[in-house]
């Protein structure tokens, strides 16, 4: 249930509805937004009694909210969720694009790739410090070097750096050098490692699981949401499919979805959707065409020598073409 308070509801007011919440043994999540606050009702067990809150002072109305998952709803907050990175805003009216290697391989390779993600347009460099393989012969990432080369990078070209936590055991070194932190599909299910990125301050974006439903998806989002963090990024990265012309199948119907659905921001990642070099700009693009929030895109200036996919990397050059390209598609799509 969300309560919604009147304008001119005091700051004794909010406070009664919220004793009146938790004296129920449920609890309130107060959510600030335009001229009024709401105040959220969650750990209820089944239907809660409008009739209760609707006649104490400061009330506007109750909405029931119908959805299993609250926070991340609309339903819960109608205005969509804006997270600012330095001078950048994710979920704000510019499509964002992230660009990078899959791994961090060396420093030189970094600072290469990181200079020309930024003359290219690119806003947020992505590397991985610690890489979730497939394989456990393949290549695991250099740990907290890594980090400390994407902090390098950080420093000297601007971009604000994404990269992923693999465990419990490491989240504390990737918050402490990450601007944003990343939960790759692998761990989408992984309730530990979600509830530990709730208590976190620093952004957090959750990729789609392979075989994940959105309802899912959004489900695992609210873990961390409700443990506090309420600056979640969602992204799609295509699910497992019979098909075999590329790694995964790019759902982009699930983009409007999420945008009807929720107001947490949604990204695409059409590199490790396609797998495919010749695959990834046409995607990308269409990824526009639909109204994401941002893109992520895999760049390497040698992936003949990439230790981590480097099929799916794009060139410099492409990465550039493919920043004009998607902005100008994004613009027509966001004035339809």
């Amino acid at each position: 249930m969300l309560i919604v308070m009147r304008r001119d509801a005091t700051t004794e007011q909010i406070e009664a509805v919220i004793r009146a919440i938790e004296n129920r043994g449920f609890a309130a999540r107060p959510i600030p937004g335009g001229d009024r606050i709401s105040i959220g009702v969650l750990y209820n067990q089944g239907a809660v009694d409008a009739a209760i809150f609707q006649e104490l002072p400061g009330v506007k109305e109750t909405i029931p909210v119908t959805r299993p998952y609250k926070l991340v709803s609309r339903e819960f907050q109608r205005h969509d969720t804006r997270i600012p990175i330095g001078d950048l805003v994710i979920g704000g009216d510019r499509l964002l694009i992230i660009g990078g290697p899959c791994a961090v391989e060396s420093e030189d390779q970094v600072m290469t790739i990181a200079e020309h993600v930024r003359n290219a347009g690119g806003d947020i460099l992505r590397g991985g410090a610690f890489k979730p393989r497939t394989s456990p012969y393949a290549f695991q990432g250099l740990g907290e070097a890594g980090l400390k080369i994407l902090a390098k990078a950080r420093d000297a070209f601007g971009l604000p750096v994404i990269t992923e936590v693999l465990d419990l055991a490491c989240f504390d070194m990737v918050e402490a050098y990450a601007d944003i932190i990343q939960i790759g599909t692998r761990n989408m299910q992984n309730f530990s490692l979600l509830r530990r990125a709730g208590e976190s301050r620093k952004p957090v974006m959750l990729k789609r699981g392979m075989s994940a439903t959105v309802d899912e998806w959004l489900m695992a989002a609210e873990y961390i949401m409700t443990e506090g963090n309420p600056n979640v990024i969602l992204c799609e990265r295509g699910v497992r499919t019979f098909v075999r012309h590329s790694r995964n199948t790019l759902d982009l119907s699930a983009i409007p979805v999420v945008r009807r659905e929720s107001h947490l921001p949604v990204f695409v990642d059409p590199s490790h959707a396609c797998g495919f070099r010749d695959q990834v700009m046409p995607l990308a693009r269409a990824s526009a065409a639909v109204n994401a929030h941002g893109m992520m895109i895999e760049v390497h200036h040698a992936p003949e020598m990439a230790k981590c996919d480097g099929g799916q990397s794009l060139l410099p050059g492409q990465f550039e073409i493919l920043c004009r390209q998607a902005r100008a598609i994004h613009e027509i799509a966001r004035e339809g």
